[in-house]
């Protein structure tokens, strides 16, 4: 408490607590900006070159994820599904790769949500895989279609029963009123089910993306990062290196 010489409470906003308060907040964006400029870190594990990687990019990316998984890479089969509307405008988030059939990427994923909407429209997509403890990541690009109901029902099946009584109840990317809403059909739902199968629902399956493009970015010091691109040129993988 600061007091005036007449013993009064002095009313110099600058010494009120308020007052220092909201300065603290006032300079808050700054300083993380501040903080966010300064993190960075050099990358110096591995290195990477066209004579290294398999003639097969899809060989290439199991023989990546392979050695993610040995080095108990935390959810290393996740990765960034980004697809676009009609109008490009693009929008991202974390899925889960579950196959690699025929060179094809597996995933799955309520039909009518934001993604499966966009996937209707706009038959493109891509993935990336990062996978921080090697300093590596994989870009992966192609057309997406659905995969047949057999294929989305053997997956369906293997879930564990509470996620496929959750698939039903969710209707993904949609407004609810509240998790108490959704608690409500999830538990009238399994009543409705229980001792019997949960089906899969017609809203609900996987998508294949069958790549055209494939990155494999090794991170290396001073920025100078390794990039190793495959596209597909008449029926053939061209292998070429990117500048960082």
């Amino acid at each position: 408490m600061n007091l005036t010489s007449s013993g009064h409470k002095s009313h110099d906003p600058s010494l009120s607590p308020f007052y220092a308060a909201c300065l603290s907040l006032c300079q808050e964006p700054k300083a993380m900006n501040g903080r966010l400029a300064s993190l960075r870190r050099e990358y110096t594990l591995q290195s990477i070159t066209k004579r290294d990687v398999d003639p097969d990019p899809v060989a290439q990316f199991e023989k990546w994820f392979g050695e993610a998984s040995h080095a108990e890479i935390e959810d290393v089969n996740a990765m960034t599904l980004s697809t676009a509307d009609k109008n490009g405008r693009p929008s991202g988030r974390i899925v889960l790769l579950k196959g690699i059939e025929k060179g094809r990427f597996i995933f799955y994923t309520n039909y009518t949500s934001q993604k499966g909407l966009e996937l209707e429209e706009n038959p493109f997509a891509a993935l990336t895989f990062y996978w921080q403890g090697l300093e590596r990541q994989v870009r992966i690009q192609g057309s997406v279609e659905k995969t047949d109901p057999e294929t989305s029902e053997k997956y369906f099946s293997s879930r564990p029963r509470k996620s496929r009584i959750g698939a039903w109840v969710s209707h993904q990317s949609h407004p609810i009123p509240s998790r108490m809403y959704l608690m409500r059909k999830f538990v009238n739902r399994s009543v409705q089910l229980m001792g019997g199968k949960v089906p899969l629902p017609s809203f609900w399956g996987g998508y294949a993306l069958l790549p055209d493009r494939f990155e494999f970015w090794q991170g290396r010091a001073n920025r100078l990062h390794d990039r190793i691109n495959y596209r597909r040129q008449n029926g053939q993988w061209l292998i070429e290196r990117l500048a960082p």
